[in-house]
């Protein structure tokens, strides 16, 4: 990797495997396929220029024969889009924009020439259903921050999407908030969970978004419709949801604009970031790794546009963090019933979590996250505590669980840095102190046994 790479988010999320082949999404935007048994390259596509701001951190999709893959680098104004590609040659199939151009449709959601560097990444890996033959996806903010500088709806900004694998058109979407203000990225893509509601089984997608709501839609051929939504932690942004289309309505007052210093919650990290939740069928819960109590204060900064520099409209110095008044703690480990829609347990730490979801068969719950370094367990039905080990470092890695000769064993990295360290920097800049969390990097496997 050299020094003219265009990177600011150093994050790799994961590879894709499909036959025989390893697929990487690189940081230069490039997507690279290699032999599985001998590492070797098989071929290389480039994407988009890197130099135009472009880049890549996700996992890629492979689906019918496709390997998909979205592009990166809101924040320095590009327009977003996701791209799809032969997995036997790496052949451009199809391309689609995450903000409509001219003559397509949403593009009047744009009232401004705003829409050409109106940010609107994927930083995460879609989901697929293969009976639909669809693929889901979370959107980014638009670019700027601050929604007067991007007048308008903003489609497909802060959305999932649902693009058909074949030819890349949309097929639907829904919008989580309009005209994004916060750095609200909801970009982690809403899980596949069917649950029951009003006497039928709705084929949902569920997502814990960064804008604090739980949302709850239904998947089908013709689109995406709301179901229901309700705030899994204190949201003091929106005023009111409409109950039919999902939209909410907002306090003027907490949202961010030129000239202005404005204090919102929960903070521009969200309620959940990009950790992932998880569903356990078994109990028919979903686990969100939230953050409760932390507010951001932005003061936004009208500047111009220029290729590969941050283009956030807002005065990065003056970005801070805060508590909620009279908050005690921060990190919680949620449970939901998907069948009521109601949360019914939680647990709570003092410190910021920001630990993916691993939830087993076996009735467990793992979670890292935090800056105490440990990986913890926990009853799945009934968030008692039940084991803890300290790492090396604080833990951002996604768990993962396998059986060698009949014994279940858990595997999970131990690193800190990125998000979570840039939170805590924040975090301690506040609170005045200094949060020592070691550089990680290794890999811990654990056997659960009788």
């Amino acid at each position: 990797m050299t020094a003219e790479i265009v990177h600011p988010h150093p994050t790799s999320r994961g590879v894709a495997l499909f036959g025989d082949k390893v697929f990487f999404a690189a940081a230069q935007a490039v997507l690279v396929a290699l032999d599985a048994r001998s590492g070797k390259e098989i071929w290389t596509t480039k994407v988009a220029e890197n130099k135009s701001a472009y880049y890549m951190s996700l996992a890629p999709l492979v689906a019918n024969g496709k390997v998909m893959v979205g592009t990166s680098g809101g924040e320095l104004g590009i327009r977003g889009y996701i791209a799809a590609f032969d997995a036997d040659d790496g052949k451009p199939v199809w391309k689609t924009y995450t903000i409509p151009g001219p003559g397509e449709p949403g593009h009047e959601t744009w009232q401004t020439d705003a829409w050409k560097t109106g940010g609107v990444s994927v930083w995460l890996t879609a989901h697929y259903d293969p009976q639909l033959n669809l693929s889901f996806w979370g959107t980014g903010n638009a670019a700027p921050w601050p929604g007067d500088m991007h007048p308008g709806d903003n489609l497909y900004a802060s959305s999932v999407i649902a693009l058909d694998v074949d030819t890349g058109k949309i097929r639907g979407h829904h919008q989580y908030h309009w005209n994004d203000s916060w750095d609200w990225d909801e970009v982690s893509t809403p899980l596949l969970i069917d649950f029951p509601k009003d006497g039928r089984t709705i084929k949902g997608l569920v997502h814990p978004g960064r804008n604090g709501y739980l949302w709850r839609l239904e998947r089908s051929a013709n689109g995406i419709t709301f179901i229901d939504a309700r705030p899994f932690v204190t949201q003091e942004v929106f005023t009111k949801i409409d109950p039919v289309t999902g939209r909410p309505s907002y306090d003027p007052e907490r949202k961010p604009r030129a000239d202005a210093a404005v204090t919102f919650c929960p903070g521009l990290w969200g309620g959940k970031d990009w950790t992932p939740a998880g569903y356990n069928p078994k109990t028919n819960y979903l686990y969100i790794p939230a953050n409760e109590n932390l507010c951001s204060t932005l003061v936004g900064k009208q500047q111009p546009y220029e290729p590969g520099k941050f283009f956030g409209g807002v005065d990065r110095p003056k970005i801070s963090m805060s508590w909620r008044q009279g908050a005690t703690h921060i990190g919680e480990l949620q449970a939901w019933d998907m069948a009521t829609g109601q949360r019914v347990w939680t647990h709570k730490f003092p410190f910021q979590n920001w630990g993916p979801i691993l939830t087993t068969g076996g009735g467990l719950v793992f979670l890292g996250g935090t800056n105490d370094r440990n990986f913890r367990a926990f009853d799945a039905k009934t968030g008692t505590p039940l084991w803890e080990f300290k790492t090396n470092s604080g833990i951002t890695g996604v768990p993962s669980s396998f059986a060698i000769d009949g014994v279940q064993h858990i595997a999970v990295q131990s690193g800190w840095g990125v998000d979570a360290q840039r939170m805590q920097a924040r975090l301690d800049t506040f609170l005045g102190t200094k949060t020592d969390v070691p550089q990680g990097g290794v890999l811990w496997v654990f056997a659960l046994r009788d």
